[in-house]
């Protein structure tokens, strides 16, 4: 009786533990092939992400110091701020304001040889002479189309000074980036006197090497362009008739603009006799 209850009892064990080991046997091969062999495709998640999860949103890029900028470095343009010279001449009137901040040295010797106020030699005489308005009667002895007039010179060749020089004053924030910029012509450094140029169009070639110290207005730019067509001999761009330089009028501020004066005949200067020993011609390089 005892026998068979074992029995019994063992064949009642036997049935599930039979079952669970060959489930665990059936188990076992699966597992390990699963562990042994890589997958053929990347798991279900990479697949779902877009490719552009790695790349960092544009709002969150850093903001380097040393991006460029668009307005930044734009510097205005400087503004004379002078007396304004009129320049009358056989052709018409020029009109430009001084920059006597920027260039006061030269600004004051255009204007006290203007005004007569300043003493010079002439050239052909060997006299001092005081007390007369140096620019009457002189002329614009060399014209280039598309560049510039040129003018101030008592021998009336491009060789003639007034007997002094001065040293160059030239302002790192002024350039020939426009037309009608007034500035001295000279002969190299430091041989600045009373020799004038008026430019008809920007000339980025002259920069940093001549005193400018004046800007002529658009209507008097104008005026430049029609004395730099007029003929002139090919061998030293002087014009054939003298396009004479009829008085310069210094106006101060609250001071009237005088009338513009009726054309008259043209006329030559009278100093406008070559003497001998004559320099290098003070001239703006192209």
């Amino acid at each position: 009786m005892r026998k068979n209850s074992v029995a019994n009892s063992i064949s009642n064990l036997s049935l599930p533990l039979v079952m669970a080991v060959m489930i665990l046997i059936v188990a076992t091969p699966q597992a390990q092939s699963q562990a042994q062999t890589p997958p053929s495709q990347p798991p279900a998640q990479t697949q779902s992400q877009p490719a552009t999860t790695t790349t960092t949103p544009a709002a969150s890029l850093p903001d380097f110091p040393d991006a460029p900028s668009t307005t930044a470095n734009v510097q205005p343009r400087l503004q004379p701020t002078g007396p304004t010279a009129i320049i009358d001449t056989t052709m018409g009137r020029i009109s430009c304001k001084l920059f006597s901040k920027e260039a006061p040295v030269t600004v004051d010797n255009f204007i006290t040889l203007a005004e007569g106020t300043r003493e010079w030699t002439d050239p052909a005489t060997r006299q001092k002479i005081r007390g007369r308005r140096f620019y009457n009667g002189l002329t614009f002895h060399r014209v280039i189309p598309e560049f510039m007039i040129q003018g101030g010179d008592p021998v009336g060749d491009g060789t003639g000074d007034a007997g002094y020089f001065f040293n160059d004053e030239i302002n790192p924030n002024l350039n020939f980036d426009v037309a009608g910029r007034l500035a001295m012509a000279n002969a190299g450094p430091n041989t600045n006197g009373t020799q004038f140029f008026i430019t008809e169009a920007p000339a980025p070639s002259l920069d940093q090497h001549y005193n400018i110290f004046g800007q002529c207005d658009d209507v008097s730019v104008a005026t430049v362009k029609a004395i730099a067509r007029v003929p002139r001999n090919p061998a030293n761009d002087k014009p054939y008739e003298p396009v004479v330089i009829r008085s310069i009028t210094i106006v101060r501020e609250g001071q009237p603009v005088p009338a513009d004066p009726a054309t008259t005949q043209q006329t030559a200067p009278a100093n406008s006799q070559p003497t001998s020993g004559a320099q290098k011609p003070l001239t703006p390089q192209r």
